[in-house]
């Protein structure tokens, strides 16, 4: 039981104190799932581009149209205190 406390000690130190060893436990643990995410969100965001590399977002008709068509005029007297 002892040595397992003291293994768990030097680990512990080693953690605290020691800053490779804390970026290689880091890389060990969360560094290779980072890089994956990476690289599928770069993936994801190129998207192929039209003819000599220009893209052009084409806007729907339908977006430009509103239902609103105007309104009315109304006269207003502005009322003092």
């Amino acid at each position: 039981m002892k040595i397992l406390f003291n293994v768990f000690l030097i680990f512990l130190l080693l953690t605290a104190f020691v800053p490779p060893f804390r970026r290689f436990l880091f890389h060990l643990l969360v560094g290779r799932q980072l890089v994956k995410e990476q690289k599928k969100y770069n993936r994801a965001q190129q998207k192929p581009s039209g003819r000599n590399g220009i893209h052009v977002d084409h806007v729907p008709p339908q977006a430009n149209e509103t239902r609103f068509k105007g309104g009315e005029y109304v006269d207003y007297e502005e009322v003092k205190d």
